[in-house]
């Protein structure tokens, strides 16, 4: 059975976050759709790429979602952050045992919602102090539990191919990485 992967996108998140989970997650054949969380599908990133995604949030009920996944970026994070349904969602999954991800700023809404309590935890440099509960880190991905946190751009592929080595096994995130010519760390 294909795994199933929702990365939710707000006006202004992190190109590079976004997509390279997507595109990682699309060659290992994992089925990830990305959410609007806005009433159209047309989000405009960060630095100003305009695209459409997958779905809205409001067309979707997601009880078949494997992972969710949520990248950084400003004024992104702020609007997943503040958008309620995606709060609740995220709060009845990770109950339910879910796993959930974030990366950069991201890992703040985590963090708001109590998941970073006792965890390794880790974020952009200038969100650290954000992540409420948390046991800090500066290691670039860190698994604790049904929690996947990352540090930021510049961790994007080692934080997709963790998701990818979660889901399908290590075998198989080091095979999307030889096919991408990456070197795992």
């Amino acid at each position: 059975m294909n795994k199933k992967v929702y990365i939710f996108l707000a006006d202004g998140f992190e190109d590079i976050e976004g997509l390279t989970v997507v595109d990682l997650m699309r060659r290992a054949d994992i089925d990830i759709k990305t959410v609007s969380i806005k009433k159209s599908k047309e989000i405009t990133t960060s630095h100003g790429i305009t695209m459409l995604t997958d779905l809205t949030f409001a067309e979707t009920d997601f009880t078949d979602a494997d992972m969710l996944v949520l990248p950084g970026g400003m004024p992104g994070t702020k609007y997943l952050n503040e958008y309620q349904p995606l709060r609740d969602l995220l709060a009845d999954f990770y109950k339910k045992g879910g796993k959930v991800a974030a990366i950069c700023a991201a890992p703040t809404v985590l963090a708001s919602l109590g998941f970073l309590e006792k965890r390794k935890a880790t974020a952009y440099p200038s969100c650290m102090e954000g992540l409420a509960g948390a046991e800090r880190s500066l290691e670039s991905v860190v698994v604790d539990g049904n929690v996947t946190t990352s540090r930021g751009l510049g961790t994007a592929v080692d934080f997709a191919l963790s998701l990818i080595g979660q889901l399908l096994g290590e075998k198989k995130a080091d095979e999307i990485a030889e096919s991408v010519v990456y070197s795992r760390k």
